[in-house]
């Protein structure tokens, strides 16, 4: 499973911590995080974390089209109810995309724990269908005039 991670700035200690205390399920999956997030993650924890940009640079941007493209399984967004930037458009889009995709999405702690227990039991296993397999894309032909 593909296990994306985001954080804003005053949440990431708490999302460090998070998954810390889960690494061991994470461990077990592929993580993707925004930049910023993704560095500390890796550092911290040790887990292999494939970075995009910061979040607001355009990492945020970058996962929600791994979400359109059904190449992520999971979203763990550690957000801060109390900022203005909340509204975003582009937290805003990753939010719609999860649910036009029918991928599980938390935005606070209480839910991500209750994700990564249901993943580590089986819960999750549904999505497992959900990957459009690989398909090499066709030669292009070019008209000979």
């Amino acid at each position: 499973m593909t296990i994306a991670i985001l954080a804003h700035d005053s949440r990431k200690e708490l999302a460090l911590q998070f998954c810390t205390a889960y690494s061991g399920i994470l461990s077990r999956n592929t993580v993707i995080a925004t930049g910023t997030t993704g560095r500390m993650l890796a550092q911290a924890t040790g887990l292999p974390v494939h970075c995009y940009l910061s979040g607001k640079l355009g990492g945020i941007q970058q996962i929600s089209a791994r979400v359109a493209c059904d190449e992520v399984d999971l979203v763990l967004f550690f957000r801060d109810p109390l900022k203005a930037e909340n509204g975003s458009s582009s937290e805003q889009n990753l939010l719609r995309l999860c649910d036009m995709h029918s991928v599980p999405i938390s935005t606070n702690i209480a839910t991500a724990e209750v994700l990564l227990r249901g993943l580590d039991q089986g819960d999750l296993d549904y999505r497992e269908g959900i990957h459009p397999d690989i398909v090499e894309p066709l030669p292009v032909h070019r008209a000979v005039c």
